[in-house]
């Protein structure tokens, strides 16, 4: 018998199918929706999800990426006024990942998102007991800011029912972390309620332990108490 010569390895041709289809998925939604203001090089997969009549209230940047099953949804039926998703250059929604605004969620440049992250700036209505949730629509909710060079991990979420929330830039948002309050630039985050596990001091010029404050900012409205000694596994 003759030993197998050695091949070199090539693509599994099918692999061709998805990449195809996602082309062609992303030169349609670019030209054919109706976006607030799209970049150049935006990628969208094709099981992604954007609603066109609410495309209107999307604004993507250059180099923006929607990756399998990622959802960009405008939780308001008017079609009228300023952008609710604003996502800047170079951007990543990971698989699965949902980012859902009724008021504005603003993603500055350099922001990637891991796979199955929720971002969203309402909640549900619930405090109608006569009535089922489902029937309650949604709260007035707020407004969510995260800062360039931001990482989310795997599982993250991040709410903001009321007031301002803001992620600073360059911060670590850890996997399965739930943040429902402003973070300070440059922290790494984890647990639930979110809790500052280490954080980069300009001053000192060196990582420190734990925030200023100990714990996250309480600029957002929460009803969230945060315990300083809680620490999540990233």
């Amino acid at each position: 018998m003759h030993p197998k010569q050695h091949r070199p390895s090539i693509e599994d041709p099918l692999q061709l199918v998805p990449k195809v289809l996602g082309k062609l998925h992303s030169l349609w939604l670019s030209h054919f929706y109706p976006f607030a203001s799209i970049g150049r090089k935006v990628s969208f997969h094709f099981t992604s999800k954007v609603c066109r009549p609410r495309a209107t209230r999307i604004s993507l940047g250059n180099s923006v990426s929607l990756r399998e099953y990622a959802w960009l949804n405008v939780a308001t039926e008017d079609p009228d006024g300023e952008p609710t998703i604003v996502l800047e250059d170079n951007c990543h929604l990971g698989f699965g990942s949902i980012i859902s605004a009724k008021n504005r969620i603003y993603l500055e440049r350099d922001v990637l998102i891991g796979q199955m992250v929720l971002i969203v700036d309402h909640n549900h209505a619930y405090e109608d007991i006569s009535a089922p949730i489902l029937d309650q629509g949604i709260t007035e909710g707020g407004r969510i800011r995260i800062g360039q060079g931001t990482w989310i991990g795997h599982g993250a979420s991040i709410i903001s029912p009321r007031g301002e929330l803001t992620i600073g830039r360059n911060c670590v948002i850890a996997a399965n972390a739930v943040v429902m309050r402003s973070i300070p630039d440059y922290s790494l985050v984890a647990g639930y309620p979110a809790t500052i596990i280490k954080q980069y001091d300009p001053e000192r010029g060196a990582w420190r332990a734990g925030g200023k404050s100990g714990r996250a900012s309480q600029s957002a409205e929460s009803t969230l108490q945060l315990n300083p000694d809680e620490k999540g596994a990233a």
